[in-house]
């Protein structure tokens, strides 16, 4: 029998959810509102499955997303996710073919870049993705960090924290995540639903049992907002009756380097509390650095996050910022077509030019290996010294990562 690869309708939907389900390893059948609530926020143009006899055995979802590029522009993205095939299925390039239609679509659409968190490293470069963002988690063992203010006071810089409800964080969330999107290369938009499932304003999925977490905001010394932090506790205790709770945060965002502080001294002093779990943060993150001991801070967690895969090579490297004036001719290869080319960038601090040229190379590597480059947070010269690209001209290398790498790096907060 053979296999139909097709977008999914409202009927097919239900059964494409199971699969996605299975496919993650959560076994079961979503529930009836489950169902209803996601299809009302699902666009099924971007849908597709792949069904055998009726039975849907492989899913890929996109869905449109803005990318904050170096500088603080944003780019229109085409969000990667849902993607699964059945161990039934697999090895039939199910993915290649629901692959190369989205991103034939995302390019006809215009947008910039293709955006995705891959489960596994080596899927996705075979299709022109690069990571492009990666994540650190650390253990704050409470008792070393010394940020006990009944110890060490209350932070400089004045201001206060307040504990608020979710209704709060709805409120002044999203105009603080659009303030640190224009600050930080890496970050992806949240829509309008991503704040209510976190606030539980919005049932969660099937397999993800809701609790109620702590909401906090940050005020600086004039009363406004300029940092919020969501965690949530365990509850456990130690012999003679001793507590011994992990405060897990879920997500904290911080317009100031005062703001990042204090909500880190905050969660630090808060009473039954002796370990704080980061969440997911910049490699270069204040939080190690800020403890009176850093050692204190232990690294759980460190690997590749956002993948991004470049649709446009001219407006990709348009959109984003330079530091220095300098001209670089790249010779891209693409698998996928899409990205394929030679290349003539010319920046400065004023803006930057790309353009089709016959020039000579002067770096030569993958659309996979651009996609890592363009956030800045790789090397070219590693790059080329694990044979991954190509310096055709001496000293190429050297000039990439003067025009390429960022004083901070990128980061994306989100799993999607």
């Amino acid at each position: 029998m053979s296999l139909d690869v097709r977008t999914v309708t409202a009927s097919d939907y239900p059964d494409w959810l199971r699969a996605v389900q299975n496919g993650f390893l959560t076994a079961g059948s979503p529930a009836e509102d489950d169902v209803a609530e996601r299809l009302a926020d699902t666009d099924l143009s971007r849908l597709q499955g792949v069904f055998d006899g009726g039975r849907c055995v492989a899913t890929f979802r996109s869905f449109a997303q803005e990318l904050t590029v170096v500088g603080g522009a944003t780019v229109p993205a085409d969000a990667v996710s849902a993607v699964t095939v059945a161990p039934t299925h697999r090895r039939r390039g199910l993915l290649s073919r629901m692959m190369a239609t989205d991103l034939a679509a995302a390019r006809e659409r215009g947008e910039v870049v293709a955006t995705l968190i891959a489960a596994e490293y080596p899927i996705y470069g075979r299709f022109g993705f690069g990571p492009a963002t990666w994540n650190t988690e650390w253990e704050v063992s409470v008792h070393r960090a010394g940020l006990d203010p009944r110890r060490t006071g209350q932070p400089e810089g004045g201001g206060r924290i307040e504990m608020v409800d979710g209704a709060d964080i709805r409120k002044y969330g999203p105009e603080l995540h659009a303030r640190l999107a224009a600050l930080r290369p890496g970050t992806v938009s949240r829509r309008e639903r991503w704040w209510k499932l976190q606030t539980g304003a919005a049932p969660s999925p099937a397999h993800h049992r809701w609790t109620e977490p702590f909401y906090v905001i940050r005020r600086d010394a004039d009363g406004a907002v300029d940092g919020l932090m969501v965690y949530g506790t365990d509850d456990k205790w130690g012999e003679g009756n001793q507590p011994l709770n992990t405060a897990t945060v879920r997500d904290l965002i911080a317009l100031t380097p005062a703001a990042e502080r204090a909500l880190w001294h905050f969660v630090c002093s808060v009473d039954w509390i002796t370990t704080v779990r980061s969440g997911y943060r910049a490699p270069d993150d204040l939080l190690p650095l800020l403890l009176p001991d850093p050692r204190a801070a232990r690294t759980v967690t460190h690997s590749d996050f956002l993948w991004l895969r470049l649709l446009d090579v001219e407006r990709a490297l348009e959109a984003r910022s330079y530091e220095r004036e300098a001209s670089l001719v790249l010779d891209v290869r693409d698998e996928g077509g899409v990205a394929q080319g030679r290349f003539l960038l010319d920046v400065s601090p004023a803006g930057a030019r790309c353009t089709p040229t016959t020039r000579s190379a002067d770096l030569a590597l993958g659309a996979d290996e651009l996609a890592t480059l363009y956030l800045g947070d790789e090397s070219a010269r590693r790059l080329v010294d694990l044979g991954r690209a190509e310096e055709v001209r001496a000293g190429a290398a050297v000039t990439a990562d003067a025009v390429f790498r960022t004083g901070r790096r990128p980061w994306c907060p989100d799993v999607f």
